[in-house]
């Protein structure tokens, strides 16, 4: 019987506000509902730019009902200080602070901690605070397991934000060091992963998971969006890893030749070069949707053609696994890791293959999309994700 956990729920806190979960942000609040339903004693850790929050089930309870649109309410004078450049964040962080138990500076977290049960386990699923310092102080109260979702920023590098890369070294090392379990998403992922794990000196106990996802529910295209059958829809965050350019390659070439299908593009604005903006908004054919319900996004992809996915690497890769469970086709890049989540449902092409992307979209283009449907592919459940990760936690 575990004694309690402590979830990090640091990222979901810093994500407050800003619109739509991406995929790291919708598993961490996965686990939140999930631990929220379970009998076990529940605590939250927030690491904000004051200090740490402890929150008790009561408190974590209110972190989900903010997730689910309760208003922010108003800033406090520690948040005016905090987090002048970010007003948003310091907004959440004030909402968190009035339902912490205890609160201390970034370095008293050895004292916050003498408020759990002994045997407590600690997860982190979102990545943040995985550093030396705070890993080390909590080995000392908890058990400690990490959901690792990918290591794209050390095999990637060229994808990931200079900043970026090694940052994310320096917690793969603490990882490492401190971790008594590791959640993998995959099997691929996990072998990437111990790769990089032993030559940080040491290769923690792992389990693999599959990440669940809920059925997509559809409920109406977004109002004032004109759809031109037949259409395609391109979801996941503008940067370079998704590899949009590869798409507006293609859509260029279609636009030569006579107006070319609809391409949406479904997602956040990342990283991405300023150039590659600018032709997002001007290939023909092309549109960003940014900011789109999740009922909504999912009735787009219903209603597409297929659902393009060219990314050069993924950790688990959601979108093509709520496009088969819709019925709806894929063509994705050929990855290792989407050939073990997916199966033989995508079309798989090589990740530079302008001509054959250019060749499958005129092909589906020619069929009576959406009529053509394949056969809709169950998607794993958090049932079964959550049936091998906390009988161990």
């Amino acid at each position: 019987m575990v004694a309690a956990r402590l979830l990090d729920l640091t990222r979901l806190v810093s994500r407050l506000g800003r619109g739509p979960l991406t995929g790291v942000d919708r598993v961490e609040f996965a686990y939140l509902v999930e631990l929220l339903r379970r009998d076990a004693a529940l605590f939250a850790l927030v690491r904000t730019a004051a200090g740490y929050l402890l929150m008790d089930r009561s408190g974590a309870q209110s972190v989900a009902n903010l997730v689910a649109g309760m208003p922010l309410g108003r800033t406090d004078i520690l948040s005016r200080l905090t987090n002048r450049l970010d007003p948003l964040r310091g907004q959440a962080e004030a909402a968190v602070r009035r339902v912490s138990i205890a609160r201390v500076p970034h370095l008293g977290l050895q004292r916050l901690l003498r408020r759990l049960p002994e045997g407590a386990s600690y997860l982190n699923i979102g990545h943040a605070n995985l550093s030396d310092r705070t890993l080390r102080c909590l080995r000392t109260r908890c058990r400690i397991a990490v959901l690792l979702h990918d290591t794209i920023p050390l095999d990637h590098p060229e994808f990931s934000r200079p900043d970026t890369v090694a940052s994310f070294h320096r917690k793969l090392v603490a990882v490492a060091t401190h971790a008594d379990l590791i959640i993998h998403t995959t099997h691929h992922t996990r072998i990437t992963s111990e790769a990089h794990l032993r030559d940080a000196g040491r290769v923690p106990a792992g389990i693999v998971a599959k990440l669940g996802v809920p059925q997509p529910q559809p409920t109406h295209s977004p109002a004032g969006l004109v759809l031109k059958q037949p259409y395609f829809v391109a979801l996941g965050t503008v940067e370079p890893r998704k590899n949009h350019a590869l798409l507006l390659r293609v859509w260029s070439e279609l636009a030569r030749h006579g107006p070319p299908p609809q391409l949406l593009v479904a997602g956040a604005r990342g990283w991405a070069d300023p150039h590659l903006f600018g032709q997002l908004a001007t290939v023909p054919g092309v549109q960003l949707l940014s900011g789109v319900p999740d009922g909504e996004v999912a009735a787009l992809v219903q209603g597409s053609a297929a659902l393009l996915f060219p990314t050069f690497a993924e950790g688990f890769g959601l979108p093509p696994v709520e496009a088969a469970a819709l019925g709806t086709p894929v063509v994705a890049s050929d990855l290792a890791v989407t050939r073990e989540v997916m199966g033989e449902y995508p079309i798989y092409l090589g990740v530079a293959d302008s001509y054959s992307w250019l060749e499958t979209i005129i092909a589906l283009s020619s069929k009576n999309a959406p009529g053509d449907r394949q056969a809709r592919v169950p998607p794993p459940t958090w049932k079964d994700h959550f049936n091998t990760v906390l009988n161990l936690v």
